[in-house]
């Protein structure tokens, strides 16, 4: 494997002393899935400058093939500059290499003086201590692997969901089978999302559950929520929204009201003033039996509107 010089003079390193164990592990960073130390830190620890260490590598290059030291690529130094929080290390450098632990373990071939020995005991000994724990931690590292699959897996979903409403016009009417929580609750949240001034829910069986859907609105948008303030006491018990919800929900997601009207039976969704939809089920129930939305003619949000704001006694 072919070395470069370097592209100006390395300047004179910061020596890390040899009882830094710590410090020698926080050095090791993982690249192409390997653990590896860079060629600035491994002359660092030698109390030599890069450059020099380099050249000696050089000289014994058919003692370091590509697996006991690379180059790294340009996206890979840009990544763990990224990672480390450096914007540039030492000028216009070449991108450094990097040393396996084999590449370590060959440096001592190279190396030959009592502090070189005694640096390169301490190197390998980090190696080892920095392997035993990925060993010992695997399974949670794993289980945490398979949790933020699951959970990417179903953030695509719902997005999919979104996608496929946004992209085309809510349909006009459609039925949801009991166990279509995701479906159904991808529905409502898209008309949620289009409006861009008001929305009003008339439901009677509201409940703080309710509001979540109405969390995913615009900034600014105006929620209005008429529902019963009296419950058939033939049906479970639920907690009513009471006005702490209110103004918990206000203090992240402004503006919300809460009204109370007996005269609807059904359930309505009116966005923008402009389109009325008709729901079947209480949005607090969305999936969990069937139930059947219709969008209705827009015409009628005047009535609808009238009967709400200023119910007949």
């Amino acid at each position: 494997m072919a070395m470069a010089e370097d592209a100006i003079p390395d300047q004179q390193t910061q020596v890390v002393t040899v009882s830094d164990d710590g410090n020698i592990q926080a050095l090791i960073k993982t690249i192409r899935g390997v653990q590896v130390i860079l060629d600035r830190d491994v002359a660092s620890l030698y109390g030599v400058v890069t450059g020099a260490l380099n050249r000696q590598v050089k000289r014994n290059e058919e003692r370091f093939p590509d697996d006991f030291m690379f180059r790294l690529s340009t996206e890979e130094w840009d990544n763990l500059k990224c990672q480390i929080g450096i914007s540039s290390w030492g000028g216009d450098r070449q991108l450094p290499y990097a040393f396996t632990e084999n590449g370590i373990a060959m440096l001592s071939s190279v190396l030959r003086s009592p502090t070189a020995i005694e640096v390169n005991i301490r190197i390998m000994r980090a190696f080892s201590a920095m392997r035993r724990f990925l060993l010992a931690n695997a399974q949670m590292f794993q289980r945490i692997e398979t949790v933020e699959k699951r959970q990417i897996a179903t953030d695509a979903k719902v997005d999919s969901i979104l996608q496929r409403l946004d992209a085309a016009e809510t349909p006009l009417q459609g039925v949801f089978y009991n166990g279509q929580f995701w479906d159904a609750r991808a529905l409502v949240l898209s008309l949620v999302s289009r409006a861009k001034r008001s929305l009003i829910l008339i439901d009677n069986w509201a409940t703080p559950e309710t509001l979540d859907l109405f969390t995913k609105k615009r900034k600014g948008v105006k929620v209005t929520i008429f529902t019963s303030e009296h419950y058939d006491k033939k049906h479970v018990p639920h907690r009513k929204i009471s006005p702490a919800d209110v103004a918990t929900f206000n203090a992240q997601y402004p503006k919300l009201a809460v009204r109370y009207n007996e005269t609807f039976h059904d359930r309505f969704l009116i966005v923008d003033d402009k389109e009325l939809y008709l729901i079947g089920a209480s949005l607090k129930d969305l999936g969990s039996k069937c139930f059947a939305f219709t969008k209705l003619d827009p015409g009628a949000i005047r009535s609808i509107k009238k009967s709400a704001f200023h119910p007949t006694p």
